[in-house]
């Protein structure tokens, strides 16, 4: 990907590039956000029952590092999820200073209601992309992240 010729301006191939991976997940984050709110949940919240929905008596700072939040942050997040009595915080084994977290029947329930909702989301941003094409994507992304790894 090189520059545009002198006279052309100053966007290149590699900036239209780099703004469309920085549009997708902006769209991606807004639907997600306008999908979530029925439920009384942020996309956040989402994210975290879905990580906890995975690892049952995951620890608050486990999921923070899944979220890339602080742990004080997802100490927010969860509390928000406890008072809506989604999860609830229950001693590790061993260790009463760490909480694991667990799912409460309230949000086992919406869980398939949640699923359509990012099944219909995914199907909206894969429609008229071939398997072919989702692969070759997927192979550049992970190029492109390891590129950018530490």
């Amino acid at each position: 990907m090189g520059n545009s010729a002198p006279g052309k301006g100053y966007l290149t191939e590699a900036d239209e590039l780099v703004f469309l991976l920085e549009e997708v997940p902006r769209k991606l984050r807004k639907l997600f956000d306008a999908s979530t709110v029925r439920f009384g949940l942020s996309r956040t919240q989402w994210r975290a029952l879905g990580y906890i929905y995975r690892t049952p008596g995951l620890t608050q700072t486990e999921l923070a590092k899944h979220l890339e939040m602080e742990r004080a942050s997802v100490g927010h997040v969860i509390d928000q999820l406890e008072k809506a009595a989604f999860v609830e915080r229950r001693s590790a084994e061993g260790n009463r200073r760490i909480w694991a977290l667990h799912l409460l029947p309230k949000a086992i329930e919406i869980l398939p209601s949640l699923r359509t909702a990012a099944d219909r989301i995914y199907e909206r941003v894969l429609t008229g992309i071939s398997e072919e094409q989702a692969d070759t994507v997927k192979d550049m992304l992970a190029i492109m992240s390891s590129n950018l790894e530490d």
